[in-house]
């Protein structure tokens, strides 16, 4: 598929306005109830989808087909990051007025990160077909493993590579000072807590990109598909935390669904692998990978909704406030007092990168 360079043009400054409008609309600090959060997710949604007629109009039913498969299966595989922010947030205390800008800069880097990787993917596939064999072997090996369980994540944030480099490379703070990354305390210039939550969820989300690059690079070779589906995706991320902030262990049944879907795309990728070297091998069709997809995640969030995990099977990584549809109050603790946290996620948060 030939896309000229106006049309990458136009989707940055698509994007660019996008994220400038978010930027607005919460400029000041607040915190982001459920229903705001609804309406925020229904609009990402809508462009999300919208882009994809867009899609069939300008390239025709097999791209849009293509677009629709890959931001569907990047949307069902960013509810896994959800557990790991909400880790996150809970690891440092971070108060909910001030977690949508964590997640604004955390949506800009890994805009910025995806560009990167599913260029170099791309990139990689298209000078050695070969490498589909790996991908395809990696995302069977991780659904594996997600699906014995053995994906939940040990996760310590602030024991994290990225962090404990931050600390290195200057002090950091052990009190919030508003939205501000950087502060002075007794002349000397300090980072924030809300920094190091920064570079956090950044570097999770540098993590997660190692299996979604070859998962999504299994629907489609095409770098113009692979990244609007990524970034369309990418860009309803806060709105969705926020939506399901307080229900996240609720959908128990994501890691199977995670772990069908992962199998299925490595299937496929295989297929397609060999059929370049073998006349013959049948690949799966865009339109039948799109209806598994849907399939599969509609049938695991149904099945979450209809059989509720049970009260031991883990307490929930959501604030407990957000059950009971209230907001509670929001302090800016210091980081001595924050909790230990051990938590285990039903989803592939780690599963390839053990």
């Amino acid at each position: 598929m030939t896309v000229p360079w106006w049309a990458w043009a136009a989707f940055a400054a698509f994007v660019t306005a996008a994220l400038v409008f978010d930027l607005l609309k919460h400029r000041d600090a607040h915190v982001i109830g459920f229903v705001e959060a609804l309406r925020w997710s229904a609009f990402w949604l809508a462009l999300g989808l919208g882009f994809a007629g867009l899609m069939w109009l300008t390239y025709g039913g097999t791209a849009a087909g293509e677009y629709t498969s890959a931001y569907l299966l990047e949307k069902s595989l960013a509810v896994d990051n959800l557990f790991v922010f909400a880790l996150i947030f809970a690891y440092f205390k971070v108060p909910r007025q001030y977690q949508h800008r964590v997640l604004f800069l955390g949506v800009l880097g890994a805009l910025v990160f995806r560009a990167v990787f599913l260029a170099a993917g791309v990139a990689v596939v298209g000078s050695f077909k070969w490498v589909l064999f790996l991908f395809g072997a990696f995302l069977i090996y991780t659904a594996v493993k997600l699906a014995r369980g053995d994906g939940e994540p040990d996760v310590d944030p602030g024991k994290s590579i990225p962090v404990r480099l931050l600390r290195r490379v200057i002090p950091v703070s052990d009190r919030y000072d508003g939205q501000k990354m950087t502060t002075r305390s007794k002349g000397v210039l300090m980072a924030t807590p809300l920094l190091a939550v920064v570079v956090a969820v950044e570097s999770a989300d540098i993590m997660f990109a190692v299996d979604s690059v070859p998962a999504v690079l299994a629907v489609s070779d095409d770098l113009f598909i692979v990244y609007t589906s990524n970034a369309m995706a990418i860009l309803g991320l806060r709105a969705l935390y926020f939506c399901l902030s307080g229900l996240l262990t609720r959908f128990h049944y994501l890691g199977r669904g995670l772990a069908v879907l992962l199998s299925f795309i490595g299937v496929k990728m295989l297929l397609q692998a060999a059929s370049k070297y073998v006349d013959g091998i049948p690949t799966i069709p865009t339109g039948v990978s799109l209806g598994v997809i849907v399939l599969v995640l509609g049938a695991a969030i149904a099945l979450s909704l209809l059989r509720p995990p049970k009260k031991d099977d883990g307490q929930a990584l959501g604030d407990p406030y957000d059950d009971l549809g209230v907001d509670r109050p929001c302090t800016e603790p210091s980081l001595d007092s924050r909790p230990e946290v051990e938590t285990r996620s039903p989803t592939r948060s780690s599963a390839g990168r053990s």
